[in-house]
């Protein structure tokens, strides 16, 4: 089905959406990871981003995004000047990824304190993002919908335990996705949650002890 997004295309600064909407959006899902906006960031530009990026203000909206600004926020067009003031201090640079990734994909390095993130996402047009890869686990996260993302022991009743705590809460779950590396180490879980968790969900996940950390990722698009 094709939408009216699809065709008009998302409110927006700038003259792509492929290179600014998508862009501000990846920039703010990235920037939920570490809790606020950076103190650093690598971007590492691949594909038509690194070839075209910098003419179509992808470099403005990526950062515009770490800053926690919207698609639609006229500062966009001056980020890279209130980055500066804002003590966030971001390099660009053009790189390769594997010969599967989306033509507009970033890749991102960040740190705010002793908080380190990496995340790979891809802008797919009419400002629509996923999300591939958070600190080297695959995932997919779209922006859709209120996210958690957290790394944790892989034991059992990890998952029914996490579960309950977003059902006392009375959050629902729209999609649940593990990933692990081996069996008994670190395991990646993506929740996607059709309501917003509070700060006191995300504090409560991480009240748990075998959970290393945990993230609330906002909504950043009207999917």
């Amino acid at each position: 089905m094709v939408s009216l997004l699809d065709i008009i295309g998302p409110v927006m600064v700038g003259p792509s959406s492929s290179h600014t909407a998508g862009a501000c959006r990846l920039g703010l899902l990235a920037r939920g990871l570490v809790g606020g906006t950076p103190h650093s960031a690598l971007i590492e530009l691949h594909g038509s981003f690194a070839r075209t990026g910098e003419g179509h203000g992808t470099d403005k909206a990526l950062v515009a995004g770490l800053l926690g600004f919207r698609p639609d926020d006229e500062r966009i067009r001056t980020a890279l000047q209130i980055a500066e003031q804002e003590g966030l201090d971001y390099r660009f640079e053009k790189t390769t990824l594997s010969d599967s990734a989306h033509p507009n994909t970033v890749r991102m390095t960040l740190e705010q304190g002793d908080l380190k993130a990496c995340l790979v996402g891809s802008s797919l047009g009419a400002g629509r993002v996923l999300v591939t890869e958070i600190d080297g686990y695959p995932v997919e996260v779209t922006g859709n919908f209120h996210t958690i993302a957290l790394v944790a022991e892989d034991k059992k009743g990890s998952i029914a335990r996490i579960t309950s705590i977003l059902a006392d809460h009375d959050i629902n779950i729209a999609t649940l996705r593990l990933t692990r590396k081996q069996k008994g180490g670190d395991a990646f879980m993506v929740i996607e949650c059709d309501e917003a968790p509070g700060e006191g969900v995300r504090d409560e996940l991480r009240s748990l002890e075998w959970v290393r950390w945990a993230r609330r990722l906002d909504k950043v698009s009207g999917g």
